[in-house]
């Protein structure tokens, strides 16, 4: 909690999220112009010292996964041509991925989860038509390695109902 007060103290940037996601871990997420960000990123990693579990300086992010870091994601139609669903060991690796994803295919990313009750790993759930869908995996996956990579789980042709729980 104190490294988010001292970044918000030195530059101005909007907070995302900050709470904590598992005993004893704490996520931050901030947005802003890449200098302030990279400025404030910069001062909480010195601030959070060898209590630093991981983090990711990410400029640039694709504006889908700025709206859902925001808590706002892309509606899901109602005819659904696949579905991938990536698990990653990081919030980090799972941010990092997203945004390859994004950027590498027309894709929608309809649900994210980050941390909290997954003992400080993530998921990130995407549609689009399968070629697309397989495609922003493929740049997911290799944007983050083997060692960051926990799942993945791609569905052709995902049945309306199943669509309906994930993305609600």
């Amino acid at each position: 909690m104190t490294t988010l007060d001292a970044l918000v103290k030195r530059a101005p940037v909007v907070t995302r999220s900050a709470h904590p996601i598992s005993p004893g871990h704490y996520l931050i997420i901030i947005a802003g112009g890449v200098a302030e960000v990279e400025e404030s990123f910069d001062t909480a990693v010195r601030h959070a010292g060898d209590m630093l579990l991981d983090q990711l300086f990410l400029p640039q992010v694709h504006s889908k996964l700025s709206s859902a870091l925001a808590g706002v994601f892309s509606e899901v139609g109602e005819d659904v041509d696949a579905m991938a669903i990536m698990e990653t060991y990081t919030v980090a690796a799972s941010v990092l991925a997203a945004d390859a994803a994004c950027k590498a295919a027309e894709i929608e990313l309809v649900r994210m989860r980050l941390g909290q009750g997954l003992g400080g790993k993530g998921y990130f759930v995407l549609t689009g038509e399968l070629h697309d869908v397989e495609a922003a995996v493929a740049a997911a996956h290799e944007v983050v390695g083997a060692e960051a990579f926990l799942s993945l789980e791609t569905i052709p042709r995902p049945h309306p109902e199943f669509v309906a729980s994930c993305c609600r």
